[in-house]
């Protein structure tokens, strides 16, 4: 990788400099899985995971966020500086992907949905794992308004976990956990519980100097909470990570996280109110000096080559800051 070191170094310390100091990419992962899935073709395994650690290892500036933040807000952040953040709190974040950061002696940042914390599900995860499991055949949701799927290949399982993921996602999440809990009825398999992390695993990865930060209680569209839903969401989620880290809470991921589509200026308040000081979104894009340091913007590159993952991270660095929340 030696010509592609001195590649990004050149070339990202011109791209990530702008008038008033360096630009930050954060990037965005939810799993890390020990293999390839079929059913998961979107998430990374191990191997994947590690040949982008590898690059930014060897050719990026890798921060803690908040560190990351300060340096920016204060001019003073360093060329190709990058941020790692994981969304959800999965078990693999702490057994897979952690000894991978440790091993190259990388920090991130795992933003925790508490309320699945302990043996939880998410919903999504509920409804892959009830496609993995169900019978081949057809598989008829009828009743629950949902259709009918026929489950023979892996390419129809994926294919009915897409329809039923889309159909589900801007649910209300009474409803949404209503339907999916049909469909877990309808399969008639029993669901693994060890998708996510438990709170020592939470604790695991403080005590190896990761960032916690807060992603509400259930994960909700907090667009479509009340007020004072959203703020239960919100506050229960910081409170409970402070009691199992024993420090403070300051950093925050929106579910979702489309700015106005998935949250609003409402949320943003909260987060004030509540003492947050950095939280992310996930419009794409660069952050620079002038950026809401409490919509911050974050992508995932889906590169699986170490040069077309270092292109991509260049071309981050180019956008204007018009791209950015």
């Amino acid at each position: 990788m030696s010509l592609l070191r001195f590649v990004c170094k050149f070339m990202g310390t011109m791209a990530s400099s702008g008038r008033k100091g360096h630009k930050l990419s954060i990037l965005l992962y939810h799993r890390v899985l020990t293999g390839p899935d079929s059913l998961r073709p979107d998430e990374f395994d191990k191997n994947a995971f590690r040949l982008h650690m590898e690059v930014l290892s060897e050719c990026f500036n890798v921060l803690p966020l908040d560190q990351a933040v300060e340096l920016l807000r204060n001019g003073a952040l360093p060329p190709r500086a990058v941020c790692i953040t994981f969304d959800d709190g999965y078990a693999d974040n702490e057994t897979v992907a952690l000894p991978i950061l440790l091993d190259l002696k990388l920090s991130a940042t795992f933003f925790v949905a508490t309320g699945f914390l302990d043996g939880g599900r998410m919903w999504n995860d509920s409804v892959i794992e009830a496609i993995r499991l169900a019978d081949s055949g057809e598989l008829d949701l009828s009743d629950a308004g949902l259709g009918k799927y026929t489950l023979h290949t892996d390419v129809d399982r994926h294919a009915a976990i897409v329809g039923l993921l889309n159909n589900l996602k801007y649910q209300k999440p009474a409803d949404r956990d209503r339907l999916v809990e049909k469909i877990i009825i309808n399969v008639g398999k029993t669901l693994p519980d060890n998708l996510m992390m438990t709170s020592e695993q939470v604790q695991r990865l403080a005590a190896a100097g990761m960032t916690i930060g807060a992603h509400t209680v259930h994960h909700p569209i907090l667009k479509t909470l009340s007020d004072n839903e959203a703020r239960f969401e919100i506050q229960q989620s910081c409170d409970k990570l402070e009691e199992i880290i024993g420090s403070p809470v300051t950093v925050f991921a929106y579910p979702n996280g489309r700015p106005e589509t998935d949250y609003g200026q409402r949320d943003v308040t909260v987060l004030k109110d509540l003492g947050i000081k950095v939280a992310v979104s996930t419009a794409w894009g660069v952050c620079t000096h002038k950026s809401d340091l409490r919509q911050l913007p974050r992508f995932t590159p889906w590169d699986r080559t170490h040069g077309r993952f270092a292109l991509r991270m260049l071309h981050n660095y180019s956008r204007t800051s018009a791209d950015t929340v």
